[in-house]
């Protein structure tokens, strides 16, 4: 199967995963939703050891998966915090940069290659991206807002972020050559690991942790097997694409879906704009491939 069949898979499964976020996050906590979906991702994900030729990897290789995982699981405690804090169609917009800086970081650290309509794209991206985030007539009042908003602060946070861990996924897929299976397992392992040791860091109660799985236990479950979608079709766009970017531009055009559906189902504001905004993102990934 073509590598950009699993990057749109990636992307559906991915707007699901956000409108899921969302309706979760209305009345749960996002540190404790976050515990209690890592270990409900583990649970599935275990099944991925069966699969895994633990001769082939090396300790080395898990120590990146585990910086990797530190960084990925920062940036989407962020934009949950960011989902809990403003509308889906204003959280999640400036993530459609990543392909734009995947791309540039990419150039600049893995060797690969810029056409002229890849950079056209890449502009693209960003423009739509602004047209989301605009809230003054004055192009610099817009931007000044947008950097002074406590929600967008952890969407720039998480950008940057998945931005880097991004790049991390495609050496450790290509360079180390861990099998995407092995990969599934041991990030969602670091992932619970991770996100538990963070609870207990900040001192919350374990009683909120019980309270999320009592309330929301069955979303969250459902929550789960669409990020375990998304997330494995997303590894497989990224071994077997010539670019990084090209994957995850596909995959990031989940925005789309997540804004249309999402933004009706919750009734959000300027829809219609951020509709528009989000051809511009799907017309700059087009390019892009």
């Amino acid at each position: 199967m073509e590598w950009w069949y699993f990057s749109i898979f990636s992307a559906l499964l991915s707007a699901l995963a956000a409108i899921l976020e969302k309706k979760i996050l209305f009345k749960e906590k996002a540190l404790s939703f976050t515990v209690v979906l890592a270990f409900f991702n583990f649970i599935l994900a275990s099944i991925f050891f069966f699969f895994v030729d633990f001769s082939k990897i090396s300790s080395f290789t898990l120590l990146i998966v585990f910086f990797k995982c530190i960084l990925n699981g920062i940036a989407f405690l962020c934009v949950m915090y960011a989902i809990r804090n403003l509308e889906l169609s204003d959280a999640l917009p400036l993530l459609t940069i990543t392909p734009g800086l995947i791309a540039i970081f990419a150039f600049l650290f893995l060797g690969e290659k810029l056409a002229l309509l890849e950079i056209l794209g890449i502009v693209l991206l960003m423009f739509g991206a602004y047209l989301f985030s605009i809230r003054k007539k004055n192009f610099f009042d817009s931007l000044k807002t947008l950097f002074k908003s406590k929600g967008q602060k952890y969407v720039l946070v998480a950008l940057f972020l998945f931005t880097l861990s991004a790049i991390l996924d495609k050496i450790i897929l290509s360079k180390y050559n861990l099998a995407p299976a092995a990969y599934m397992g041991f990030q969602h392992l670091f992932f619970a690991i991770i996100f538990i040791l963070t609870f207990v860091f900040l001192r919350r109660k374990f009683s909120n942790l019980k309270e999320t799985f009592k309330n929301s236990w069955f979303l969250i479950l459902i929550l789960a097997i669409a990020t375990m979608g998304y997330r494995y079709f997303e590894i497989l766009a990224i071994k077997e694409a010539s670019s990084v970017a090209l994957a995850i531009a596909i995959k990031r055009t989940s925005v789309f879906f997540a804004v249309l559906i999402g933004g009706s189902l919750f009734k959000e504001s300027n829809l219609l704009r951020k509709i528009i905004a989000t051809l511009f993102l799907v017309i700059g990934a087009i390019l892009i491939i």
